[in-house]
């Protein structure tokens, strides 16, 4: 009579590890989801400033100059993102690009966060705007 329980014991305390470990599991990639989304995040502030820091120090080359410089910061600062998928705006919000004047640059990026890689869960997008005066 003992031994049939302790085998009964022993396939239930198997049923009760793989409903644990299964849990454990889809928290642990969720985490490393949610831990790749939060990179991608610094990633695309580090690249809104550093297009910004860099657009403004070349004010003096024209308009021309400090949008290409400026894009050109933001995706020199973020060479993990995927090139394609990144979008760099510089812009002037006062309008003029005289000295002295605020300019923009803002930087967005697509994430997606799944279940298991095959249901999504949540999908979005990453946004981030750095706004410096001109020098």
């Amino acid at each position: 009579m003992r031994s049939y329980i302790r085998r009964r014991q022993r396939g239930q305390a198997l049923v009760e590890f793989t409903m644990v470990a299964t849990i454990l599991i889809v928290l642990l990639l969720a985490i490393a989801q949610f831990g790749v989304t939060w990179s991608n995040y610094v990633s695309v502030t580090q690249a809104a400033r550093e297009g910004a820091r860099r657009a403004v120090v070349k004010g003096s080359e024209g308009q021309a100059a400090m949008i290409a410089y400026g894009e050109s910061g933001a995706r020199e600062s973020a060479p993990e993102l995927d090139q394609t998928q990144l979008i760099v705006q510089v812009s002037a919000p006062a309008g003029t690009w005289a000295a002295g004047d605020p300019i923009k640059v803002t930087t967005r990026y697509p994430y997606k966060i799944s279940l298991l890689g095959f249901i999504p869960l949540k999908q979005g997008e990453l946004v981030a705007a750095t706004t410096m005066r001109r020098e």
